[in-house]
């Protein structure tokens, strides 16, 4: 009975203070989280208020918001849309969890830590949270594209961080990780997702419809929280996170087709619960402890919040997102939290860590939760800033890009050209593991080696030393050498597939366009092959040394990449031409103002886009160009593009302009669009589709 009452006198008091806390956080127009914060420091044991919380109770009831904020989280998204994006999201979720371990790696190298709590420093930092960004997104009503990429990329570094903890479980209890190991590790966790998945949908969709058809709430809502509780006790047991196995027991839940009836009956819960997680996080700032480690806390951050917004937005944007798009999930990644917690009580339960660090990622999750809604809210004036400064070849660059993309995904693949891709990027692969693993064989092996070889021959040591490092460097040039020729044949493949080239004895229009994907693309490739070399390699050799040498790589291949977008600009003010001799031979009917033009091809000015169809052939490089008629109803009509923010809001790019006898090529955006213009549009078929909503007549009801 007593702990009953202590549990009523500690949920009491966490309710009461948040609700004092929370009001007066939106009495001034600030995130509710900060409010959450500030209530767990009130009644948490580091600051001077007369207020305490037990903070194991504490614990545990934040246990229940984490599990609910996933199971909310999954019945928002479904099993086919992970499955749609995963390859994507998967992609951006390395290249972020690999930058951010190197640059945490470096920043505690910096401070002076140990190789070890460098180690783990990196992949406290490398897993954002996906508990506050569920809660930032509710806030500000964050929908739409952007929010299916947020997600996929929080689920899939949820499933690296679970390999990440079995890893250095391992390391921190000083034992050795290998290849095997790891292998063995990720195997066990596929096979548990095959088997919780495919068994769940066999069974749990059926069980929420046949409940659903009852018509009882609240038997709705018990047998839905059952799920979720259910979920999350299977991921327990067989050693996985809790938060991962009510997501996934969400997300079998929504394939009912019942999700946001049983969201509805959830969402209070989850609220309730999801406030006392936060509260838990805010009892765990230790002022002190934050006061003598500033500079660590400060410094990573600044390294949180650069590196995750840079790592995210340009692997959203090379995986043929939008720039707005590819921008909003750079500024709202820009956190950490639990799982930074769950890796530091790895490391201090281990002695691998000393205690400082425990504090350190609190204040650091602390800050970045803060400053995450700040960074939302401010991701659409951020872009638009961003977009008015590229250069015109970047923005012509940045426009077409993205249906290059688009391109190559809607291309049927080739029985003949599928093997050779692969067998790419396994030469890719092979070419970067074989260096990783000379550069961590040269560092672990020279004194050994250099004692023997002095011995034997009575070299001086230093010579031995210098005699070891060239060949090292002999035996990794061919395999930098490989690495730069296979991601060139691998981008040249890729790119030929999205922009094929010409016929025999025909003039290929694609050649300028296609050098530009190949160059990015390659650019690409060699980045995140040197990216995993370094985060492997990183612990073993002198700090920066790797770091360097991927930037001079980097440098290198940005520079041809830069060339190739100038020649871009050149052929698309050609192509402008010929678009401009297409456009005014072309008769097109607008669509009804009250009617849908979302859709391309059934759109009021089809006839206009067959007009234009040969534009294609001829300069394939300009993606599809589309026609749209303004008319004095349409929104654009006496605004310049700058005004709209046509390319920032949508993507899409207005390559000429028609008006009578005068034409513009490539518009600045100081344009003054009028009533009569005819304007070619190209982009992806979403941009294209965002650019009719935004010019066109208003939406009647």
């Amino acid at each position: 009975m007593q702990d009953a009452h202590a549990f009523l006198a500690n949920l009491t008091l966490v309710l009461g203070v948040a609700a004092l806390t929370t009001s007066l956080f939106q009495r001034i127009r600030q995130p509710v989280v900060f409010g959450y914060l500030v209530a767990g420091m009130i009644v948490g044991p580091y600051v001077g208020v007369p207020l305490f919380a037990d903070r194991s109770m504490v614990t545990t009831l934040s246990e229940l918001g984490v599990i609910l904020l996933m199971f909310g989280l999954g019945l928002e998204f479904s099993l086919r849309t992970l499955l749609q994006v995963g390859p994507t999201v998967g992609l951006i979720a390395v290249v972020d969890t690999s930058a951010m371990f190197g640059f945490g790696y470096v920043a505690a190298q910096l401070l002076g830590w140990t190789a070890i709590e460098s180690v783990f420093c990196g992949a406290i930092i490398a897993i954002s949270s996906t508990t506050i960004i569920v809660k930032a997104f509710a806030e500000q009503r964050v929908t739409g594209r952007v929010t299916e990429l947020v997600f996929g990329i929080l689920i899939m570094e949820d499933l690296i961080a679970i390999l990440l903890i079995a890893i250095l479980t391992t390391v921190a209890s000083g034992g050795g990780v290998s290849a095997g190991s790891v292998g063995v590790t990720a195997g066990k966790l596929a096979l548990f997702l095959a088997l919780f998945v495919g068994a769940g949908l066999v069974v749990v969709p059926r069980i929420v419809r046949t409940v659903v058809r009852l018509d009882r709430p609240e038997t709705t809502l018990v047998v839905s929280l059952g799920l979720c509780f259910g979920g999350a006790m299977l991921a327990l047991g067989a050693g996985y996170s809790v938060a991962l196995g009510a997501f996934i027991a969400g997300s079998l839940v929504a394939e009912s087709g019942e999700g946001k009836r049983i969201e509805h009956l959830v969402v209070g819960v989850r609220d309730m619960f999801g406030a006392v997680f936060f509260v838990s996080v805010g009892m765990m700032i230790d002022p002190r402890l934050v006061a003598e480690n500033w500079v660590a806390v400060v410094l990573l951050s600044t390294v949180v919040i650069v590196g995750k917004f840079f790592a995210v937005t340009v692997g959203a944007f090379l995986t043929g997102n939008d720039v707005r798009t590819s921008t909003q999930a750079g500024m709202s990644l820009t956190q950490i939290g639990e799982f930074a917690f769950i890796i530091a009580a790895v490391g201090l339960s281990t002695g691998a860590i000393r205690d400082f660090l425990y504090p350190v990622a609190v204040a650091v999750s602390a800050i970045t939760t803060l400053t995450t809604p700040i960074l939302i809210k401010l991701s659409g004036p951020f872009t638009t800033f961003v977009d008015r400064k590229l250069p015109r070849p970047l923005q012509t660059f940045v426009g077409l890009y993205g249906s290059w993309i688009e391109r190559l995904r809607a291309t049927p693949s080739d029985a003949t050209r599928v093997p050779l891709v692969r067998r790419k990027i396994r030469l890719l692969a092979f070419d970067a593991l074989l260096l990783a693993g000379l550069v961590i064989g040269v560092v672990l092996g020279r004194e050994p080696l250099t004692v023997r070889l002095v011995a034997a021959t009575a070299i001086s040591p230093a010579v031995v030393a210098v005699a070891l490092y060239v060949a090292a460097a002999l035996l990794a040039l061919p395999l930098l050498i490989g690495i730069v020729r296979v991601s060139a044949a691998l981008a040249l493949l890729l790119a030929f597939r999205a922009l094929p080239p010409a016929p025999a004895n025909r003039l290929d229009y694609a050649a300028a366009p296609r050098r530009v994907l190949v160059a990015t693309l390659q650019l690409a490739l060699v980045t995140l092959t040197g990216l995993v070399v370094v985060v492997i390699t990183e612990p073993f050799v002198p700090l920066g040394r790797g770091v360097i040498l991927l930037g001079l790589l980097v440098a290198w291949f940005s520079v041809v990449f830069w060339r190739s977008t100038a020649d871009l600009y050149g052929h698309t003010r050609a192509g402008a031409e010929v678009l401009l001799t297409a456009l005014s031979r072309t008769v097109v009917t607008p669509a009804p103002a009250n009617e849908d033009s979302g859709d391309r091809g059934d759109s009021g000015d089809s006839i206009g886009s067959r007009d234009l169809s040969a534009v294609h052939k001829v300069l394939p490089g300009l993606g599809d160009p589309v026609p749209f008629p303004l008319t004095p109803e349409c929104l654009g009509t006496g605004k310049t593009l700058r005004e709209l923010q046509l390319r920032s809001e949508t993507g899409a790019v207005v390559l000429a302009i028609t008006r009578g006898d005068e034409s513009v090529l490539l518009p600045t955006g100081r344009e003054q669009l009028r009533s009569g213009d005819l304007l070619a549009l190209a982009g992806t078929t979403a941009a294209i589709e965002g650019a009719r909503r935004l010019l066109g007549p208003r939406q009647i009801g």
